[in-house]
């Protein structure tokens, strides 16, 4: 049965105008809380959910993008750790809940905190400078020849970006020396202009200068193409861009992007936000970033979220573990 897009939108804005499940709002700002520094795909998402909500008019408390990035991320961790029970903070989470805790040994698991949704997921490409070689097949092979390891960029030691660099050299023999950065905008920075040959930033970290002819996109490292066909550059779209397995490299990685409270909230509170974040997804502002930032749409909540988490928990435990990064 068909139903008119007429009635599709009029349900859509009922949904986003209606009040939450729980009688309880928000009477101060809400904080909502960056593990990383400014720049990176974490700000901009932060940044994007904050003007959803106030231009929809979706929540009356405003919101407060709070960057808390030292210790390559365990600052936002131990701060959501240390609020239990405070509604009023809410953590935008990536893989960085599982992986600091292995390499760092922190005192922290992501099962401390109140899950609320899952919004999205992340991916990873290969970039080079413009300048640089032209294909995955070219990259390996300048590689493998240099004198010295080829610098990697990516955004703090021993996460996604570092696993991501140990299984290049696993999988093509290529030596490479990783450099940490703050963020993904700086180390996107450091590629311009040629301090590093190459990062896996996410798509998002990456736009603007892949958008100004500045970098190469070589491969996404997923097992399917990114689906978006609006062109970016003057020649290419997100789509355009072959998987890594298409060039010969099989290797796959998607990062969650979760919203978390602090432990010990009641239920109406985390029903607050689920339905909160649930809007934001119905938002013209969503939509267009998802696109623009060439995100995997998705929404996670109750069981399912937390099946995912712990699915997905336990892949990043055997990534961390075969790159050698788990604390002793």
């Amino acid at each position: 049965m068909r139903i008119p897009v007429k009635a599709v939108g009029a349900v859509a804005a009922l949904l986003m105008s209606a009040p939450a499940l729980a009688g309880w709002e928000p009477t101060k700002p809400v904080e909502i809380v960056v593990a990383a520094g400014a720049g990176g795909a974490s700000d901009q998402m932060a940044r994007m959910m904050q003007a959803a909500i106030q231009k929809n008019n979706l929540m009356k408390q405003p919101m407060v993008v709070s960057l808390k990035g030292g210790a390559s991320g365990a600052e936002a961790l131990m701060y959501m750790k240390s609020s239990e029970g405070d509604p009023n903070k809410v953590l935008i989470a990536y893989s960085l809940i599982y992986m600091l805790p292995l390499s760092a040994k922190i005192p922290f698991n992501w099962r401390e905190l109140t899950p609320v949704s899952v919004i999205a997921l992340d991916q990873f490409v290969l970039w080079d400078n413009a300048a640089g070689p032209k294909s995955v097949k070219e990259f390996i092979e300048a590689a493998k020849a240099a004198g010295s390891p080829f610098k990697m960029g990516g955004t703090g030691s021993k996460r996604e970006d570092h696993v991501l660099t140990v299984f290049l050299e696993q999988k093509t023999g290529a030596k490479f020396s990783y450099l940490p950065y703050k963020s993904g905008g700086e180390a996107a920075t450091q590629l311009v202009g040629n301090h590093t040959e190459s990062n896996v930033n996410n798509p998002s970290e990456n736009l603007e200068v892949w958008r100004a002819g500045q970098v190469r996109a070589l491969c996404v490292f997923d097992k399917e193409r990114i689906s978006y066909t609006t062109k970016v550059t003057e020649t290419q779209s997100w789509h355009d861009i072959p998987t890594c397995k298409e060039e010969g490299l099989d290797i796959q990685y998607l990062m969650l992007r979760a919203m978390f409270l602090p432990g010990k909230v009641t239920a109406e509170q985390q029903a607050f936000y689920t339905d909160l974040f649930q809007k934001v997804t119905q938002t013209a502002e969503y939509r267009d970033y998802m696109e623009k930032q060439a995100l995997k749409p998705i929404f996670l909540t109750g069981k399912d979220m937390v099946q995912f988490l712990e699915e997905d928990d336990a892949l990043n435990k055997s990534l961390m573990t075969e790159a050698g990064f788990v604390a002793k």
